[in-house]
């Protein structure tokens, strides 16, 4: 091998450098993805928990008959596990 074969040919080195930076950048792209998912789900809630929402009405239908509610869940969780 001659030397300017070897200063073209990145060594072993550099490849790891590049594939963690690489590695590094995704993580880093998924994470803000993942950040604004977590936020716009956390603003939905915020949202659907307002007076007069369903999960305002929902939560205080559970808080009033819990037993009722649990067994009204069960029956829902049948229903959909023979649809499918």
């Amino acid at each position: 091998m001659t030397i300017e074969t070897a200063e073209l040919q990145p060594g072993m080195a550099e490849r790891a450098i590049d594939t963690a930076t690489d590695v590094s950048r995704t993580i880093t792209e998924m994470s803000a993805g993942l950040h604004t998912a977590v936020d716009r789900l956390s603003e939905t809630i915020v949202t659907a928990r307002q007076s007069g929402k369903p999960l305002a009405t929902i939560s205080a239908i559970t808080r009033e008959a819990p037993l009722a509610s649990l067994f009204v869940a069960f029956l829902f969780g049948v229903a959909v596990a023979r649809w499918r």
